[in-house]
């Protein structure tokens, strides 16, 4: 429950009778986000609630579209920590905004493969049009502009997101500029694919782990085409995985604590042995039938020693002068060899030169 002692301050009792004075600064925001946050950090064990962070500024910008110096000191006294600890988490990712941020939060992957393909001059167009450059907000509020570094969707290049949903695959200029003035007039078109456009606030109670109760807001279509390219391949080629269910629960690549007691002979994990047996005697597409055998199995170090000196009946020279020089395989290598001669006895180079001159 809480009760307000004065019109700057704000007390929480929780249920372990902990009472919390929030600050001049935090109250505001705790008479407003108090219950939601007690509920995400209500998620986390009691002693770790400072796990609960991440979420909370994800709260806190549902409010204020940004996370303010207020909203760092809600967060650390709610939570039990100094500000500079949440600045630090705050400052780190780049979802969570130090600046008001617009209602809609426009990224452009600029990247590799969106680049490539146009995605830069999606971003230049904009920001021409809009007036605004990287993390900027036009004078209206509405819109903020960001080059995004990768948003995921290299099939679809070049793409643009609106409050971290899909908005135009294999965007152009044109298309991004149509977006943003259908945006700045009040309107909210359909995306490409995905979930129905939101407000960056909106955005912001799903990140923090509530159910947005807005119509549409989970999903407005199915996955493209460019994304089931592979599974279209598979199906028309008749190409299949065998033996394959779906329903077969996914294997461990590590042991549970309760069967790391159960050792072989050698003590070696016997369900890591189980799994190794069973890989190599595995059936593989296109060979049906037949066992598919792992070959040498050795340790590429232990292989690679038996290949330098295979009865270990000579001491290794790996690496002194008495070793063989391998033999170049083509002229350019021969060339670079000769130029590049190795010094033997271990000294920097030109340590001989210096010692010639001091004679």
């Amino acid at each position: 429950m809480t009760d307000t002692e004065s019109p700057n301050r704000l007390r929480r009792t929780a249920n372990d009778g902990l009472e919390v004075d929030f600050s001049p600064a935090a109250a505001p925001l705790a008479e407003k986000l108090l219950p939601a946050a007690l509920e995400v950090i209500a998620r986390y064990p009691a002693d770790r609630s400072r796990s609960a962070l991440l979420p909370l500024l994800h709260l806190v910008q549902t409010e204020e579209g940004y996370v303010s110096p207020n909203g760092v000191a809600f967060c650390a006294e709610i939570l039990g920590i100094n500000k500079a600890q949440v600045g630090a988490v705050a400052t780190f990712y780049t979802m969570y905004k130090r600046r008001p941020t617009g209602e809609y939060l426009v990224s452009v992957c600029t990247n590799t493969l969106c680049n490539t393909l146009g995605g830069q001059e999606v971003y230049d167009q904009l920001s021409e049009h809009l007036g605004v450059g990287h993390d900027e907000t036009t004078a209206d509020g509405r819109i903020t502009l960001e080059h995004a570094e990768c948003l995921a969707a290299c099939d679809y290049a070049p793409v643009v997101t609106v409050n971290y949903d899909f908005a135009i695959d294999e965007a152009t200029p044109e298309a991004a500029v149509g977006l943003v003035d259908q945006l700045r007039n009040g309107e909210r078109p359909t995306p490409s694919r995905g979930a129905r456009i939101c407000s960056l606030k909106e955005m912001q109670v799903q990140l923090a782990g509530f159910a947005e109760p807005r119509e549409g807001a989970v999903a407005d279509g199915v996955a493209g085409a460019p994304t089931l390219r592979g599974v279209t391949l598979a199906q028309e080629h008749g190409i299949a995985v065998a033996n394959f269910n779906p329903d077969t629960p996914i294997t461990k690549t590590k042991p549970a604590p309760r069967e790391e007691s159960r050792t072989d002979s050698r003590g070696k994990v016997a369900t890591v042995v189980d799994k190794v047996k069973s890989a190599v005697s595995s059936v593989t597409p296109g060979h049906a039938g037949k066992t598919t055998h792992a070959g040498d199995v050795k340790d590429p170090q232990t292989r690679t020693a038996e290949q330098r000196n295979p009865d270990a009946g000579t001491p290794d020279k790996t690496g002194t002068a008495d070793a063989k020089q391998p033999v170049p395989s083509n002229p350019a290598e021969a060339a670079g060899t000769a130029s590049n001669q190795p010094a033997g006895d271990g000294k920097p180079a030109g340590d001989t030169a210096r010692t010639e001159e001091a004679k």
